[in-house]
């Protein structure tokens, strides 16, 4: 079985940069790190580092092991700080994992409420790419997330909250700005900006593409929404967002508009199956779906 030892020196060399600098981040010795490393590497049976002037680089399978290490220590340091909250006295914690874009626009502002009502209350907040909601559902621990449906695994419960709908966002002297609402065939009239292939929106995009035989011009890519956003804001084309992700990009001159036919996106919340939810998590969550609401019927008034 792998030492723990062995894999946290790995990471401190990865996230150090070298051996000597990995043994200053441990509090050990350059021989000790070294003598782990090559444990290490002779335990799993493949080379994990290039040899090159005594210096070590990653071999591409030591890139791509290092990629489960990390996020097998992640679930470690994340059992260390439960078992310390626990010793604090756990049951005013509360873990809460969420996009970037949902933290910004809703978990905060919850959190911020519900601290002031309970002084003992304390959080911690992490964020994860919707994206790869597969990976960090099976390797995170946490309370309450909070996410886009639909998602399907047997370990956690989900419970939809809010309904809302993609919007078109652009800058507001954008040609479409005119319009009360965009089409897929309007966006292949303009320099179109699009997003990640496996996304939600993007799909569903593609799929009105193909129904009525445009094809938007994908002038400017990227796998993030709210790059997308901040692209549209500085007229250079427009994209279709979550309206949450558009608002958090905090970009002025930004506006909003309906997309039709209608991208409805459906958020919930996600719940460890194994354990019972507690009065903190249905209080946040509580808060944070009151949130989102009110933060949607703002979006909403904006159109115009």
């Amino acid at each position: 079985m792998l030492g723990l030892r062995g894999l946290e020196a790995l990471r401190a060399f990865v996230e150090a940069g070298t051996v000597s600098q990995a043994a200053v981040r441990l509090g050990r010795t350059q021989p000790q790190i070294g003598r782990l490393l090559s444990a290490l590497e002779a335990e799993l049976g493949f080379q994990l580092f290039d040899r090159h002037n005594k210096r070590l680089t990653l071999t591409a399978e030591g890139r791509e092991f290092y990629q489960h290490v990390e996020r097998l220590l992640q679930g470690h340091d994340g059992l260390e700080r439960f078992a310390s909250q626990l010793r604090r006295g756990g049951r005013h914690h509360i873990r809460v994992l969420a996009a970037p874009h949902v933290a910004e626009a809703i978990v905060i502002d919850a959190v911020a409420t519900l601290s002031r009502s309970d002084p003992r209350f304390t959080a911690s907040v992490d964020s994860r790419v919707r994206i790869d909601i597969d990976n960090w559902l099976g390797q995170e621990h946490f309370d309450l997330g909070i996410t886009v449906l639909p998602i399907s695994h047997a370990g956690f419960e989900t419970e939809e909250f809010l309904r809302i709908e993609a919007v078109a966002a652009m800058a507001d002297s954008h040609p479409l700005a005119r319009l009360e609402a965009v089409t897929v065939a309007d966006l292949a009239s303009t320099s179109f900006i699009a997003t990640h292939r496996r996304s939600l929106i993007q799909k569903e995009i593609e799929r009105q593409a193909d129904e009525t035989g445009v094809a938007p011009d994908s002038r400017f890519e990227t796998q993030s929404g709210m790059i997308a956003c901040q692209l549209a804001a500085r007229g250079l084309g427009c994209c279709v967002a979550d309206p949450f992700v558009a608002h958090s990009s905090g970009t002025p001159g930004l506006i909003f508009r309906p997309f039709r036919p209608a991208i409805e996106l459906r958020y919930g919340f996600v719940f460890p199956a194994w354990q019972s939810r507690s009065r903190l998590g249905r209080e946040l969550s509580g808060a944070i779906a009151e949130r989102a609401k009110a933060l949607w019927g703002t979006i909403r008034t904006s159109f115009g």
